[in-house]
């Protein structure tokens, strides 16, 4: 892994983040932004976050959905953690370091509505938007996205690819 900036204070962890398909083949993905760096403009993510002392990657999944958006599902409708990636970015006065890990999970409905209502507070000013992207849009985009190479890995991964991404200094 390259040397990180030393800009900041570290914050390291493990995550994991969400590819959450609906029945007609769409990805929820959440505009966002960072108000302490409006530099970083606006950008697309995957729903997730960090794991809790002794959770799995699979309970953070589905802890994370629920949270992040009033999806609820259960632990076996997680895929595998076939995509690991390493990224650091800038994140309300602190540089991140996660580790993380992508699964996919995918919905019998389509574009089940959002509820943020049980989202921590930082939650409700960063995400100010969702949508439910077609995958050949995201693949075909020249948004931003977090993890910023999801246009061009979300295809393989999703095809059942395993995909050990290199290190990405995201901010």
């Amino acid at each position: 892994m390259p040397e990180l900036p030393s800009d900041l204070p570290i914050v390291e962890r493990d995550c994991v983040r969400i590819v959450v398909r609906d029945a007609d083949d769409r990805v929820l993905l959440f505009h966002t932004r960072d108000p302490t760096y409006p530099e970083l403009g606006t950008w697309w993510e995957l729903p997730g976050g960090g794991l809790e002392p002794g959770e799995s990657g699979p309970d953070a999944a589905v802890r994370e959905l629920r949270e992040e958006t009033g999806i609820r599902i259960a632990p076996h409708q997680v895929g595998a953690p076939t995509w690991q990636r390493d990224a650091s970015f800038r994140y309300r006065g602190r540089r991140h370091l996660q580790h993380e890990q992508v699964v996919a999970v995918r919905l019998d409905v389509t574009a089940p509505e959002i509820d943020g209502s049980n989202r921590v507070d930082f939650e409700d000013e960063d995400y100010f938007g969702f949508a439910w992207w077609p995958l050949a849009d995201v693949a075909s985009s020249d948004a931003r996205f977090y993890p910023g190479r999801l246009p061009e890995l979300i295809g393989p991964f999703l095809a059942g690819q395993r995909i050990d991404e290199p290190f990405e200094l995201w901010s």
